[in-house]
């Protein structure tokens, strides 16, 4: 790691930043690794650092067909939690959230985390006892969770509707103290910084047109600066997980939909933890540059495109204005959308394919950011053992042929989501 004196660095500022060493190389493609990881996202990322650090595999390289963190990973709202309850999610979850809490001491990079808590709140005497029944399956497994009444949430989110014709009355909430958000292009950043400095290639604005295959197993990869072997390859894509695995043949239970965020102008400090609310699919937050962070549901088009339909806009700041009336007056200030490989059970494929040489990492819907840790830390293990963690065990393709489904009713923004 790069030391610089104080002196040094108010030089090197005033420089224009022309004379900072690079984070990490920009080397020259081998013609063949151990390890090829398809995607320069925080899962990529995260995969190639958890194979070098823990598996001692260094013969690695991370294919990004554009820049890193430029897909999901730089297009979602932040938010990390663990509050999941069906088998194969509760514990999985949980690792990432730990893997979070101890990240940038692990990376030795600022992940900017961000522990203040998320409020998901009840409407009804249904919604309120499926989040009691979640908070005692979290508090079984040693996971955080306290459920509150109307009058505790009134005391501590005062800025909410409680009048009597508020469109989504408050009866209580579930809360996890634990949950917060992280900065998002740190996280590439910094899983970027340690993977390079464990000697793995990042090859930045290069694309996989195809796979290599002999006697139908995969063998490497064909691309934009020409073909790379590799004993084997994993592919962490995003909404792009089905396009790939058709290329070797594979057709899998994913569809690809776009879920748009947005950012208003800020404000003083107001919202100090994550809100989110089941009855409008609606979910908020205050970055600490003041500005609210807002999500919705997804469009309801198939698509690839990293932008969104104004029925979602409308449907998204009308939720917004329903839960706090005070902020109808902020202007909007951007908008993105990030494409969501959808499995519809909503939970995520972390699995060996049916072909040799081919992984699969993707199939995340609306929970890939806050799995970024989990994900690459599993992802990694079933790579370098050619066998799942315990904690991805249940995340196979098996599962839809044999009607085995993880249906994880708090997989987004429904009950005790986002």
């Amino acid at each position: 790691m790069t030391h610089y004196s104080a002196l040094s660095l108010v030089a090197k500022a005033f420089s224009g930043h022309r004379s900072w060493s690079r984070a990490w190389r920009d080397p020259v493609p081998k013609p063949a690794y151990d390890i090829v990881i398809v995607g320069g996202g925080g899962h990529g990322l995260a995969t190639a650092y958890y194979l070098a650090k823990e598996h001692g595999l260094r013969n690695v390289a991370v294919i990004e067909k554009g820049w890193l963190g430029g897909g999901n990973t730089g297009r979602n709202t932040t938010i990390v939690r663990s509050n999941y309850m069906m088998p194969g999610n509760t514990m999985f979850y949980e690792r990432s959230l730990r893997l979070w809490e101890q990240l940038s001491q692990d990376l030795n990079f600022n992940q900017m985390v961000s522990q203040r808590g998320q409020f998901n709140l009840c409407h009804s005497p249904a919604s309120l006892d499926a989040a009691r029944r979640r908070g005692n399956v979290m508090r079984a497994n040693g996971i955080d969770a306290e459920l509150f009444s109307r009058e505790e949430v009134m005391r501590r989110l005062p800025y909410l509707d409680y009048s009597d014709d508020a469109r989504f009355p408050i009866i209580g909430s579930l809360f996890q103290p634990r949950a917060g958000t992280v900065r998002h292009d740190a996280v590439a950043w910094g899983y970027a910084r340690g993977a390079d400095a464990l000697g793995v290639d990042i090859i930045q604005q290069c694309e996989v047109t195809g796979f290599i295959l002999e006697r139908g197993a995969v063998v490497g990869v064909e691309t934009s600066k020409g073909p790379i072997r590799a004993k084997k390859v994993g592919t962490a894509v995003s909404g792009h997980t089905g396009y790939l695995a058709a290329k070797v043949g594979l057709r899998l239970p994913l569809e690809t939909h776009v879920l748009q965020a947005f950012v208003t102008e800020p404000l003083r400090p107001m919202i100090d933890s994550v809100i989110s609310y089941a009855a409008a699919h609606f979910y908020i937050s205050q970055s600490d540059k003041g500005d609210l962070v807002l999500g919705g549901d997804l469009d309801g088009y198939n698509t690839y495109a990293q932008r969104g339909g104004l029925p979602l806009v409308e449907h998204t700041f009308a939720s917004a204005k329903a839960l706090i009336p005070s902020i109808s007056r902020l202007r909007l200030m951007r908008q993105w959308g990030g494409v969501m490989d959808m499995t519809m059970d909503g939970s995520p494929i972390i699995c060996k394919s049916p072909v040799d040489g081919f992984y699969i990492n993707g199939g995340w819907c609306y929970g890939g950011f806050k799995a970024t840790p989990a994900s690459g830390y599993c992802f990694a293990w079933t790579l370098a053992k050619d066998e799942p963690h315990p904690d991805n065990a249940e995340f196979t393709l098996d599962r839809f042929r044999n009607g085995y489904q993880i249906d994880e009713k708090g997989m987004g923004p429904t009950p005790n989501a986002h």
